[in-house]
């Protein structure tokens, strides 16, 4: 059955290029959707007008009123943008939700069609397990996105476009500049545009929220304020002073600096971004989406999959879509292709998966490390094993250099794939050195591989078909020490804690030689290092997520690099209520733990010492060459030396007396 629409078409604009309509309703076991300008409850009606006068064509009898109210439950709330439609579900019948999206995919690629109200987590789990979190509507990661998303949340209901629309809760707000720009207009039409507000705002939607609302207004000032008005029937000079009165009772109830719409004044834009990205407690949506750390939640785009069906696994159709147009570049990067390798190597490690879902992170979340040759593909995936209620999330990082890295190099096929190979060594060697010398990791890495078709400035290879190898581990639920909140600091207990977690781990991250290969900077302190708080929310542990550039500097004497760590506590020291203690409990710490791996290490220096013994030993930089340059340089540095060269770069003061 093709669906029949009752108004424009979806995404048809007018002679100004404003979409017709921005809000359209579905009846998907009906075959129609209604797109006729209004709210959604006038659109529902729109409907049963039609159906009614169907029935009267056919010699029926009027529907009842419950037959109506039968009826409008099953419609699906749609909302139009420019490039997509997004649907809202009812979180107690998401069958709706799917009928009316296959529907939709009648006449509209199925990477336009969205979903919205996720915070619910009835809704939440039912896309989770159809492996489709990549079809929840994205968040805006950038500026630009933010105040695209604002200009376009301007709508109407039946006048002019004066109300931001929350698509998530159905709330329109109105500004106070918008309700202040209604003098210019013609007496019938501004009081038309009154009676729409005092309508709406004294009507609550079926998601029980105010039809319209005032933004930023106090509970001083509401729809209330129109009840009881007929502004159709006052005269011309009624009319006036009454939307006056309005209009400075609106003004007194919002402060100053929200009065004007202004996208480039941050307090508005964050104000209004609040409003449009808020469910009814007033969350932003994307927060409780995912229980992942909040560096992430702007920066993951989720990605096609597949669903589990009697126990086989169904890769989502949007890969034949993608198949059928190899010259989208949109849809061949929407349909990542090592996701699918990564999907099907978590089919053939487990048997029993419920969903599987997998995310790209699109940026790097450290901000301050410049960027470097080599690969940088940085993954999240979520499943769910079934007969379980755990859910495990995965971190998967593609291994830096590999095949096609060293392809690109010009190298032959062979030379490549070996090179790749002793990279791949090289990194677990890392991570193993990093841990002999009191580095906190993550408990398990995992190296695997996948395929992809190189495509690349070699042209003899195009068309190859070449391992990618990646890492996995498990995700590591904390902050970021960068990125730690500032109330958090404000804390005295909260902020001690950090420092001496900080302090431990500089230690290890100086002795190891953290740097950036191509510079003399040091890497700590900057994404990589995470906090982890126990159930009072304090600070009990901090995590390596990855030792990348550990090993790099082994030549340079340590109290040269010392100075480096100074920086943590110098950045720190308008956060936190007592910078010097923040500052003698870093380098009480970072004493502490240098004496410990040093004095384990002239403890048992053989076992040590022999530890890389069996690799090959060239003075040019191999992995068991740089081993035994950072242990005698470990040996031979006095702790003292290091805590002096980092006092004389600190802010506070500290002493090397107060040490214990």
């Amino acid at each position: 059955m093709s669906l029949q629409i009752l108004g424009a078409p979806p995404f048809e604009k007018d002679d100004k290029g404003q979409l017709k309509s921005r809000i359209a309703t579905i009846f998907p076991r009906h075959g129609v959707m209604v797109t006729v300008p209004g709210t959604h409850a006038s659109q529902r009606l729109r409907f049963l007008e039609e159906l009614n006068k169907q029935r009267m064509a056919s010699n029926l009898p009027p529907l009842s009123k419950d037959e109506e109210a039968m009826e409008c439950s099953t419609s699906v709330d749609l909302f139009i943008e420019p490039d997509a439609i997004m649907i809202r579900p009812d979180p107690n019948h998401m069958e709706l939700a799917f009928e009316a999206d296959l529907k939709l995919q009648e006449f509209l690629s199925k990477r336009r069609i969205k979903f919205l109200f996720v915070w619910d987590e009835r809704v939440r789990q039912a896309i989770k397990q159809r492996g489709e979190c990549w079809r929840i509507s994205a968040f805006p990661k950038t500026r630009d996105e933010l105040e695209k998303l604002i200009i376009e949340a301007k709508v109407a209901i039946g006048g002019n476009p004066i109300y931001y629309y929350n698509h998530a809760t159905g709330t329109r707000y109105v500004t106070y500049q918008e309700f202040a720009s209604l003098e210019q207009l013609p007496p019938q039409a501004l009081a038309a545009h009154l009676q729409e507000i005092a309508s709406h705002a004294l009507r609550r939607n079926r998601l029980g929220n105010p039809e319209v609302d005032f933004f930023c207004a106090s509970p001083t000032f509401s729809g209330l304020d129109f009840a009881g008005i007929d502004f159709k029937s006052l005269s011309k000079n009624e009319l006036m002073i009454k939307y006056r009165d309005l209009k400075e009772r609106f003004k007194a109830a919002v402060d100053p600096g929200c009065r004007t719409d202004n996208l480039k004044d941050d307090l508005w834009r964050q104000k209004m971004a609040k409003a449009l990205l808020s469910d009814q407690s007033g969350t932003v949506t994307e927060e409780v989406l995912r229980g992942l750390s909040p560096e992430f939640f702007l920066q993951i785009e989720w990605l096609p999959g597949g669903y589990i069906e009697e126990g086989e696994f169904m890769f989502d159709s949007i890969f034949d879509e993608a198949a059928a147009n190899p010259n989208d570049p949109e849809l061949q990067s929407l349909c990542d292709k090592l996701a699918h390798g990564f999907i099907f190597n978590f089919i053939r490690e487990y048997g029993d998966l419920e969903y599987v879902n997998v995310g790209r992170v699109g940026t790097s979340l450290s901000v301050n490390r410049p960027l470097s040759g080599g690969r940088r593909g940085v993954y999240i995936a979520e499943l769910k094993l079934r007969d379980t209620q755990e859910r495990l999330v995965r971190f998967i990082r593609l291994q830096k250099w590999g095949i096609r890295e060293r392809l690109e190099e010009k190298k032959d096929l062979l030379r490549s794939i070996i090179e790749s190979e002793e990279y791949t060594d090289y990194v677990l060697d890392r991570r193993l050195g990093c841990r002999q010398l009191g580095m906190k990791l993550p408990s398990r890495v995992t190296m695997r591989r996948t395929r992809e078709i190189y495509t690349g400035s070699r042209k003899e290879f195009n068309g190859t078909s070449i391992w990618v190898t990646y890492f996995e581990r498990d995700y590591v639920r904390g902050i970021a020490t960068d990125k730690i909140p500032n109330h958090k600091y404000e804390d005295p207990t909260y902020s001690l804690k950090v420092a001496k977690l900080l302090g431990k781990a500089a230690a290890s991250n100086l002795i190891v030689g953290r740097a950036h290969d191509d510079k003399p900077q040091v890497i700590f302190d900057d994404g990589d290092e995470v906090i982890i708080e126990d159930n009072a929310g304090l600070p009990k542990d901090l995590i390596v997520t990855d030792p990348s550039g550990a090993f790099a500097d082994y030549r340079t004497p340590l109290v040269q690099l010392a100075r480096h760590y100074a920086t943590p506590v110098n950045i720190r020291v308008d956060r936190v209520p007592d910078a010097n203690a923040f500052a003698q409990t870093y380098l009480n710490a970072f004493h502490d733990w240098f004496l410990h791996v040093q004095h384990d290490y002239r403890k048992r220096q053989r076992a040590f010492d022999m530890l890389f013994k069996h690799l090959h030993y060239d003075p040019a930089g191999s992995f068991a060459y740089r081993w035994e340059c950072v242990l005698k340089r470990l040996n031979e540095t006095n702790p003292i030396d290091l805590l002096k060269a980092i006092q004389e770069h600190l802010v506070p003061a500290t002493s090397t007396e107060n040490l214990h």
